[in-house]
């Protein structure tokens, strides 16, 4: 779909916190996070390299994109906590937004086009701040899957889908009279409960 005459400051401006109006509309992510590839909106144009020149030469332009990665970082319970090093720090109301982000999912192909249009519109260092992150996070996530022989699962995937394979911790959690034990590298034993992060 189009923009309907939607301006970027209006919409930085109107939809700020429209947590319901961001996650039902599936249109402007395309326009707020453009690709040098299609989308599922059709009307939106692929960037062509005249553009990203002119784009990495507009300082207006790029606060924007900014603005729009703030703005969908808070829809997500994330906030930007250093605008130079693209940092991020759990939002106040994480709690809220990662449940909406559990339930749908789509918003991982949301969060996909983002990472990938600040590297190419010359954001490359805010990119592993977030995936990073991510990682952390998932210990979130992975408790959310009821079934322990499915979270076990989850956890052997990301160890083997991530690299470095030393860099990747994870921590098994054992509560006997009240004790915690855990802290191994790698895959040798498991208990009932997993907490997966990376350090």
């Amino acid at each position: 779909s189009s923009p309907d005459g939607v301006f970027i400051e209006d919409f930085h401006n109107k939809w700020h916190r429209k947590y319901s109006k961001l996650e039902e509309v599936h249109s402007y992510i395309q326009w707020l996070f453009p690709l040098q590839e299609p989308g599922m909106n059709y009307q939106p144009k692929e960037l062509t390299k005249k553009e990203i020149e002119a784009f990495l030469e507009d300082g207006t332009a790029k606060q924007r994109l900014v603005e729009s990665y703030k703005l969908m970082l808070d829809f997500y319970g994330i906030e930007l906590s250093n605008d130079i090093t693209g940092e991020v720090k759990l939002a106040n109301n994480w709690r809220e937004r990662f449940d909406n982000l559990e339930r749908n999912t789509h918003n991982n192909l949301r969060i996909t086009r983002i990472l990938k249009c600040l590297g190419t519109l010359g954001f490359t260092h805010y990119q592993a701040p977030l995936v990073r992150f991510i990682l952390d996070a998932l210990n979130y996530f992975i408790f959310a899957v009821i079934d322990k022989q499915e979270r076990r699962n989850l956890v052997k995937y990301a160890y083997a889908h991530y690299e470095p394979k030393h860099e990747f911790v994870w921590l098994f959690v054992v509560r006997a009279s009240g004790s915690l034990y855990g802290g191994a590298t790698g895959f040798n034993s498991w208990t009932d409960s997993l907490l997966c992060i990376h350090q």
